[in-house]
């Protein structure tokens, strides 16, 4: 876990020991779950380090107003949507401890580890919800009220878009975690990010520290009220992207 330390110092991150034995808790409550509940197919140290809780903290090791975004001293909202085993949200929160975190996931079981988790680790201002990602986007509590969304989930960019921008406020970002080519999936996804009330900025392509893994970071601002017929039903928008 020194490693992080040392990346995230080195990108002017401050890191405490209790953050970096959160991490260490963290990584040992995922690999004991894992054994029992499928949460994750990574279970090694070193690759768990690296593709999970740095590639987590993508944002962080970037600079200006990304990073700002999650170190601002503005308490902002973020709700991680289709978490899983709780990335990026989790270790953002651990890094970032005046974020206020939604954890949002469909499957019930992964919501009790989440909470598990939270407890155990002793955070505070963070919850796990259960939700499909199209039902959230409707409920009154959770529809565009917050400044930041996430999502590391493994979907088209305009699937996502469905997925995240309800449930930002106008004025607020959905950052999504690519891999890859993302040229032609952010064109043939600016239809659907403008119906849904966003616009596209330059993707922050980067290196995560000390791993060969290439990732690019793609800010949407919400400049509208997404419209009230958006998301649309559960599986649609996979099925039939906008």
């Amino acid at each position: 876990m020194e490693r992080i330390r040392a990346y995230l110092t080195d990108a002017g991150i401050p890191v405490s020991d209790e953050q970096l034995r959160q991490l260490e808790d963290y990584y040992r409550l995922v690999t004991e779950k894992n054994k029992v509940m499928n949460l994750t197919a990574i279970t090694e140290r070193n690759e768990f380090i690296e593709k999970h809780l740095l590639d987590s903290l993508a944002p962080l090791f970037s600079s200006g107003e990304l990073r700002e975004l999650f170190t601002g001293k503005n308490h902002p909202r973020l709700i991680d949507v289709g978490t899983g085993a709780g990335f990026p949200g989790i270790p953002l929160k651990i890094l970032c401890p005046g974020l206020s975190v939604t954890l949002l996931d469909s499957l019930n079981k992964r919501v009790l580890f989440l909470e598990e988790v939270i407890r155990e680790l002793g955070l505070k201002d963070i919850e796990a919800v259960h939700f499909r990602a199209e039902e959230g986007g409707r409920e009154v509590t959770l529809r565009e009220n917050f400044d930041l969304a996430v999502s590391r989930a493994v979907a088209d960019l305009a699937v996502l878009a469905e997925y995240d921008l309800p449930f930002v406020r106008v004025g607020g970002t959905f950052l999504a975690y690519k891999a890859g080519e993302i040229d032609e999936e952010l064109k043939n996804a600016k239809r659907a990010i403008d119906k849904l009330g966003g616009k596209a900025g330059s993707p922050v392509h980067m290196t995560i520290p000390g791993t060969d893994i290439r990732r690019a970071l793609i800010p949407i601002r919400k400049v509208r009220p997404t419209p009230k017929a958006y998301p649309r039903k559960p599986g649609t928008a996979k099925k039939t992207p906008l």
